[in-house]
């Protein structure tokens, strides 16, 4: 698959790139889609949520009532989980959401998910550029003058540039990550996926 290279005015260089099929082209897996997903979403959880179990409340172990004959229940000190203010019956703990997944998975998770961007022409490939101070207006010019305004927007760069990140910083739809950090959700979570030439040859040398 061969695209048009841009300049950051939109216009057409006269180059074209084309698209490695092993990591464009391919037939799209969605199960391995979803189990990259739900790792990545997993990791983002910092799993601190916790509330106390009888043995951890202070209060009085007294038994309040008889143990028969109440009517109710049948519950021993005023921490009961039985009782408002009382303990809560397996609350959550602390714990580690993260679990591990395949190398090869993963991989083939990140080039179903180009392919999908690939087959709903959502990748605009432009030629490598730079700000010369960070400078969120010429990022929204560019994206204007890209056609991509108002759309969710993934920018990928081939290494981290300072200047740029902090010019899409600001903006709620646009992300700028480096090529050796795209991921299977981002890919999928952006409406368009802009990417410079020398980040098409940093993904071939991770993906290919």
């Amino acid at each position: 698959m061969e695209i048009n290279v841009l300049n950051i005015n939109g216009q057409e260089t006269g180059r074209k790139v084309t698209l490695n099929e092993s990591i464009f082209g391919i037939e799209p897996n969605d199960h391995v889609i979803y189990l990259d997903v739900k790792q990545y979403l997993a990791n983002q959880r910092q799993g601190t949520a916790k509330s106390k179990e009888r043995s951890e409340l202070s209060g009085s172990t007294r038994k309040l009532g008889r143990q028969k004959g109440g009517g109710g229940a049948r519950h021993g000190d005023i921490n009961s989980p039985l009782l408002r203010g009382g303990a809560r019956v397996f609350g959550p703990k602390p714990r580690d959401y993260s679990f591990k997944l395949n190398r090869k998975v993963k991989a083939l998770a990140r080039k179903s998910a180009l392919s999908y961007k690939a087959q709903e022409n959502a990748i605009i490939v432009i030629e490598d550029f730079n700000f010369d101070a960070p400078k969120t207006k010429e990022f929204i010019a560019m994206t204007k003058n890209l056609n991509v305004e108002g759309k969710k927007l993934l920018m990928v760069l081939p290494e981290s540039n300072k200047n740029v990140y902090l010019s899409a910083r600001n903006l709620q739809k646009a992300e700028c990550i480096i090529a050796a950090n795209v991921n299977t959700y981002k890919v999928l979570n952006a409406d368009v996926m802009v990417i410079t030439e020398n980040s098409l040859k940093a993904i071939d040398g991770v993906l290919g």
